[in-house]
């Protein structure tokens, strides 16, 4: 049996990675790092251009009517590439979350302008340090506004407008569409680990909300549930070009006359680095099957997705590190770029002890006689 994607996926992705590194991606993060802007503004145009950002967008609303398994292919090039531009928030998280929706006024009315890059999206949704449960959501909605706080906003410093999670009354979670230049609206900029993805704190004082759904909580959990899954193909992508980097500078280095490539302790290193990606990648492949068929599996896939993903991203981003000694630390390599978007990465949707937390939950509940 061929799981491996399709060849017009894999054209698609190659097209993907020819545009990155013809624009030097990685260049791009590290000049995000040393200047003033929050993302890179003529690769988002690039990518727009391209269509990437109307990928799963229906052509009835100005897309291109592709799916899930063509998003998952793009999100490893942009990981490959740690990209510095806000395609997760807008694309994975906000553009998922109206197609999920059944309200036809937003999706006619911002679908079209996602699809062309007109504007940016994100989604709002933690308050505390921990990543919130049902009970724990303190932003609250009443007669079409809303005021609370959400914290560590992805790109909520860019983003022209947000889904923001809110008690709608009777302990129900709504999801609501926030203008973020609206009355009401304070941004506060954050500084994080990886600044070329940018963050914000938010907070809304009787702000004006569109509801997208008054009672959206299984909404929300199955939003999260295939924006890990893309998430995780960003991470394989950022795990495989760390590891490769790291296995480039190990065949190049010499001591003591020798490649260290040849030395013990650094095969095995490459080795442990090769096994943990492949692992995530196969884990990866079952997600993407769950999420392009909605499959009933999709919460235990996209767990067990995110958290080989997330090892793996890090594992290949500290041994790359590690295989270039001591240079590898500073400023002038390339090596804690893909370490902070590892890290960064690690805890965007949940950190990994709620993602393993989620996989266990799923898997008592699979296995629980009916």
């Amino acid at each position: 049996m061929n799981f491996n994607f399709s060849e017009d996926q894999l054209l698609m992705k190659e097209e993907v990675k020819k545009l990155l590194d013809k624009e030097n991606s990685v260049k791009r993060n590290r000049n995000i790092l040393e200047g003033e802007e929050k993302f890179d503004k003529e690769l988002w145009d690039q990518l727009v251009q391209m269509g990437l950002t109307a990928t799963t967008i229906p052509e009835e609303y100005g897309g291109i009517g592709m799916g899930f398994l063509e998003l998952c292919v793009i999100a490893e090039e942009l990981g490959r590439g740690i990209a510095p531009v806000p395609f997760s928030s807008s694309v994975y998280l906000a553009t998922t979350a109206i197609l999920n929706s059944s309200n036809e006024d937003v999706k006619k009315e911002f679908l079209p302008k996602l699809a062309g890059g007109e504007i940016i999206g994100t989604f709002a949704h933690s308050e505390k340090t921990t990543f919130p449960s049902e009970s724990g959501i303190s932003v609250t909605a009443k007669s079409g506004k809303i005021t609370g706080k959400k914290v560590a906003v992805p790109d909520g410093d860019i983003a022209n407008f947000a889904l923001v999670s809110a008690t709608s009354g009777k302990n129900k979670i709504g999801l609501y569409l926030v203008d973020l230049s609206a009355d009401g609206v304070e941004i506060d900029s954050l500084e994080t680990f990886d600044p070329s993805r940018s963050h914000a704190d938010i907070s809304f004082k009787n702000t004006p909300a569109q509801e997208l759904s008054a009672d959206a909580w299984e909404d929300i959990e199955k939003l999260l549930d295939q924006s890990a899954v893309l998430f995780a193909f960003e991470q394989v992508g950022g795990a495989e070009a760390a590891m490769n980097q790291a296995k480039d500078y190990a065949m190049g280095r010499y001591a003591f006359g020798r490649a260290i490539a040849s030395f013990q302790a650094i095969k095995h290193k490459v080795a442990d680095m090769y096994i943990s990606l492949q692992l995530a990648r196969s884990n990866c492949y079952y997600g993407a099957w769950a999420l392009t068929n909605d499959a009933p599996e999709l919460p235990t896939a996209a767990a067990t997705a995110r958290v080989s993903a997330t090892k793996a991203f890090y594992e290949c981003s500290k041994e790359n590190i590690q295989t270039h000694g001591g240079m590898g630390a500073t400023w002038e390599f390339d090596c804690h770029l893909f370490y902070r978007r590892a890290r960064l990465l690690s805890s965007n949707i949940g950190s990994q002890g709620i993602w393993k937390d989620k996989l266990i939950t799923s898997l008592e509940k699979s296995n629980s006689p009916t």
